[in-house]
């Protein structure tokens, strides 16, 4: 089949798999029911990560994820249709990706062959974040290969920003950070996400009412619902405001006092 579904109506066909993944994401066959809406959409790896990415946060939100009906050979087994094998890889990394099971990702991106990896950035971007949430600099190189390719395509971008966070011994990771977050819609300045990134970026630079502003900002923009990143949103704030009174204390005549 071939993309005669295109633009509006292409978009709501993918958003109604990915409805009908979500709502039955309790079940043991979402995963397998989303593979098979995806391959009669004959999607492309691009729609396949737009999609797999929600649908596997999702899952895992819920406590059936994809790591608990997939398993590694639905990553790694040869000769699987290209669309169904592709939706199994990118729900299955992506839930690895959330847990921050960088090793795990990066055994299964080395069993898959090179030619597989080039017709799917999206998976490349995976494999450069379990080398960069490792503070692995060789992971920079996988980051430049998948910006070689796309830099357009926000899903892949933040994976890329997800894994430059994590690895927090990385060189330049601060710089590279707001980098990533230039690449995004607009700057990433109405993305909470990106908002939440930048903050950490200007929190390590020192830079600490732009990382106050960046923060406050995702806070407001956050959807509501999302108890589990404005959590992190909160954390980062204090560890903000922390640094910030750190650095005061530190100052040339400035002396902490006891209460």
């Amino acid at each position: 089949m071939t993309h005669a579904i295109a633009g509006a109506e292409r978009a709501a066909a993918l958003a109604r798999a990915a409805s009908i993944a979500i709502e039955t994401v309790s079940g043991t066959e979402w995963p397998f029911r989303l593979a098979e809406a995806l391959r009669d959409l004959d999607a492309t790896w691009w729609e396949s990560a737009e999609v797999c990415a929600d649908v596997a946060w999702q899952a895992r939100a819920a406590g059936n994820s994809a790591l608990v009906l997939l398993n590694p050979e639905h990553v790694t087994a040869p000769g699987t249709e290209v669309v169904i094998g592709r939706t199994y890889r990118h729900l299955y990394l992506s839930t690895l990706r959330y847990d921050f099971r960088c090793r795990t990702i990066e055994s299964l991106a080395n069993q898959l062959p090179l030619s597989l990896l080039n017709e799917d950035p999206y998976s490349w971007a995976l494999y450069a974040f379990s080398r960069l949430g490792q503070s692995r600099s060789d992971g920079l190189a996988v980051l430049e290969r998948v910006l070689a390719v796309v830099t357009d395509h926000p899903k892949t971008l933040h994976v890329l920003l997800h894994g430059v966070w994590l690895g927090a011994l990385l060189p330049g990771r601060a710089p590279m950070l707001l980098a990533l977050v230039g690449l995004l819609p607009e700057g990433g300045v109405e993305d909470p996400i990106a908002l939440f990134r930048m903050a950490s970026a200007r929190r390590s630079l020192g830079h600490y009412p732009e990382a106050l502003t960046a923060i406050d900002h995702a806070l407001e923009v956050l959807p509501p619902g999302q108890l589990a990143v404005h959590a992190d949103l909160v954390r980062e704030r204090a560890l903000i405001t922390a640094a910030h009174d750190l650095a005061q204390l530190a100052l040339p005549g400035r002396k902490a006092t006891s209460q």
